[in-house]
């Protein structure tokens, strides 16, 4: 009976044996999915430093959130991938929004910058932000109203973004972009057809004379 049961023990463990190494090997605790050239599929839970492969974040959930910026530093490809940065301005003479955008560029954030320039993008930050004051900020998918540096650094740092600029020097912020994406221009306008010859025995207007020039 003794002999049974350890028997059986035995065939339990090497059953579960694949089980279980097959369950640490699936990316429950990955944070990156790499793509390589050739086509082949890692998960590591560290940013990869390679710049040639495909890099996609991954949530805790297993949901992918985008692809990741590998041109940007280690420490910054985290807190971009999971919280990233949206910067809301308005267009024209807005001291606050200057300063928001320096706030974020010295402490070298990468950012997206969002701007009102219709009435459409008016309503669009009142739907986001729930006011149309500007600037305003969000990390992730914590909006903040207003200009307050120390809110927005405590927020910046609870994100892992560092308090000190990682930006490469060659690195290029983005243009700012409408909030409402501008539908393109209907389809364009068909050429004027060709000018069909006058008639033979039509009557040809002799061309007007520009004034001040005589012959």
């Amino acid at each position: 009976m003794k002999h049974d049961r350890a028997l059986t023990t035995r065939l339990a463990r090497r059953c579960w044996a694949p089980l279980i190494v097959l369950l640490a090997a699936l990316p429950a605790h990955a944070q990156y999915k790499v793509v390589s050239a050739d086509g082949k599929v890692t998960y590591t839970d560290r940013p990869p430093a390679s710049g040639k492969d495909k890099v996609t974040a991954i949530s805790s959930r297993g949901v992918s959130s985008g692809p990741v910026d590998v041109t940007l530093p280690l420490e910054l490809r985290q807190p971009v991938a999971r919280y990233p940065v949206t910067l809301y301005t308005v267009t024209g003479t807005c001291a606050p929004c200057e300063s928001a955008r320096q706030l974020l560029r010295q402490r070298g954030v990468p950012y997206a910058e969002k701007q009102v320039q219709t009435p459409e993008d008016s309503e669009a930050l009142e739907r986001l932000s729930g006011a149309r004051d500007a600037p305003a900020l969000a990390i992730g998918t914590q909006m903040m109203r207003g200009l307050a540096p120390e809110v927005w650094g405590s927020y910046l740092d609870a994100a892992g973004y560092p308090r000190e600029s990682r930006l490469p020097a060659s690195y290029q912020y983005a243009a700012a972009a409408p909030i409402v994406e501008r539908r393109e221009a209907s389809a364009a306008r068909p050429a004027a057809s060709a000018a069909q010859p006058a008639p033979a025995d039509a009557t040809v207007p002799a061309p007007a004379i520009p004034s001040g020039i005589r012959f």
